[in-house]
């Protein structure tokens, strides 16, 4: 990746709402080299997608919480399953593959305690080779940056 790709990538990472002419001046380049810059960093997987950022609370959503996730049995199929159903649940926000005491980690927002737990007992702790969840409810967020450092 060039100097100008980063300098596009840290441009729309702060505001991906940004038309292709702001976009070209802000980085320093003309409105048709930067268009197919940007062309080239989707379609080469770079940019994976454009969304807007919800603020959690605002929205009603008010428990979030980090889960720590231990399996039975790391074979194959019961990975996939695990993987698979975690990937169907729209309270999930994270799910990552660790190292360390939990297998997973995952982030869990809700939009109360009540539904957190009906979502533990009627989703998480039913899914087969699920040996221990640990919570952790966050009590208050203090950098929620989801951009990368360019």
């Amino acid at each position: 990746m060039e100097k100008q790709d980063e300098k596009i990538l840290a441009a729309l990472q702060k505001d991906g709402r940004l038309s292709n002419q702001q976009l070209a001046a802000d980085v320093g380049m003309s409105p048709s080299a930067c268009w197919r810059r940007v062309k080239a960093l989707e379609a080469s997987g770079i940019i994976t997608k454009y969304c807007a950022l919800v603020d959690r609370e605002k929205s009603g959503h008010m428990l979030s919480a980090i889960l720590y996730v231990s399996l039975e049995r790391h074979d194959a199929k019961n990975v996939k399953a695990f993987v698979d159903s975690i990937k169907s649940r729209p309270e999930i926000l994270e799910c990552l593959a660790t190292t360390g005491d939990a297998d997973y980690h995952l982030r869990v927002v809700t939009k109360d305690m009540q539904s957190y737990n009906q979502f533990l007992d009627d989703f998480l702790m039913r899914l087969a080779g699920v040996r221990q969840v640990r919570s952790n409810v966050v009590l208050k967020e203090i950098k929620m940056d989801v951009a990368l450092p360019f």
